[in-house]
């Protein structure tokens, strides 16, 4: 089994940190010839945030695995700052995945205007050694797989199709990555008490002792009273094998939505949560009811087992500020990567301006 080993320097950031982005020189300092580092490649966009001081979002001490659907992962010496692919170095990926730093590209400040960064400031090295064997070019050559240049399909390597690589496994009763979900300010205290309940219920409900049904009705009837989000694990209403409906709303980046109720989903999907072939996920469901602005329509993202490129036959939308917080997925609960979530314009329905800031207000309240 793939063990990490952190850093003896390790900074040890907090969410909320503020961190000054390395210069390209000490940062090519720290890469192998693939332009990578511990397996994790330095993506060339990058680069352009060299110099700048940006806010830890949160610390990346774990991660989902996408690629082989294998659970958590465990990730040394990371964080996420505010900061997503743009996907030009990748044939124009449009999944905006969030970027993994390393501690190593990173300066601790104390601020964001601090004239000095905190310790440690010296250049990252490998192997103790301060002479780079990585070029720039050699970061742009690591986006496309070793013996597919020039292809008409190219497989790309980025930090998604990477994870595998650059994590170990991370097992879901680990009691030390909840730990630090608390220690690193990722996760409250009520949302890991909420988290651990719900996952109370399914291990019972799933326990074989038929108590599913009638815990499944308490958990409603418990979600009711504080006003919080149903069971949302339940299958879709249409038979496997049986076509989905399809909806179009033409929907366009900045116009306002409102996500349909669960229930008015759960008549779209499958008996395996499909409306053709895209999942609503258990993660979607805290969103139903509420109203977005529309982020993108998304049209190709990479295939991170391949490395090739997806086309979508129709889009699929996403939301700002609407992704994965990781709060129902037994393998990867609190999982900080944030991955945005998909719709089918099926799920949604056009809102005027003027109602969706009624209810943006009101759900502030």
């Amino acid at each position: 089994m793939k063990q990490l080993k952190r850093a003896t320097t390790s900074m040890k950031l907090h969410a909320g940190d503020w961190v000054e982005i390395r210069s390209k020189e000490e940062i090519l300092k720290s890469l192998d010839q693939k332009g990578q580092l511990d397996g994790m490649p330095f993506m060339p966009q990058m680069f352009e945030y060299c110099g700048k001081r940006l806010q830890v979002y949160k610390r990346a001490h774990k991660t989902c695995d996408t690629v082989n659907r294998t659970g958590g992962r465990l990730l040394a010496d990371a964080v996420h700052l505010e900061t997503r692919c743009d996907g030009k170095a990748y044939g124009g990926c449009e999944a905006a995945c969030l970027i993994f730093w390393k501690e190593a590209w990173l300066k601790k400040v104390t601020e964001p205007t601090s004239p000095v960064a905190v310790l440690p400031t010296e250049a990252p090295t490998r192997g103790g050694v301060q002479t780079s064997v990585c070029r720039e070019e050699d970061v742009w050559a690591g986006t496309r797989a070793s013996g597919n240049e020039g292809a008409k399909a190219p497989i790309y390597v980025c930090q998604a199709t990477q994870v595998p690589a650059a994590t170990a496994p991370l097992a879901a009763w680990n009691v030390r990555q909840y730990v630090e979900d608390l220690e690193s300010g990722n996760v409250g205290v009520a949302r890991m008490a909420r988290g651990f309940i719900y996952m109370g219920f399914i291990w019972l409900s799933n326990a074989g002792i038929g108590l599913g049904r009638p815990l499944r009705w308490l958990y409603d009837a418990l979600q009711r009273l504080w006003g919080g989000v149903p069971y949302p694990r339940r299958a879709g209403r249409i038979p496997a094998g049986v076509p989905t409906p399809h909806g179009e709303l033409e929907v366009r980046p900045g116009e306002w939505v409102r996500v349909k109720s669960y229930d008015q989903i759960l008549a779209t999907l499958d008996a395996n949560n499909k409306n053709r072939g895209l999942v609503f996920d258990a993660e979607l469901v805290p969103y139903c009811g509420r109203t977005f602005r529309v982020l993108q329509r998304v049209n190709r993202i990479l295939d991170e087992q391949t490395g090739k490129m997806m086309e979508f036959k129709n889009p699929c939308i996403t939301l700002e500020n609407v992704i994965c917080e990781a709060r129902y997925s037994e393998c990867r609960l609190f999982c900080p990567r944030a991955i945005y979530s998909y719709w089918r314009e099926i799920w949604l329905e056009r809102v005027s301006e003027a109602e969706a800031g009624k209810e943006v207000q009101k759900a502030a309240k």
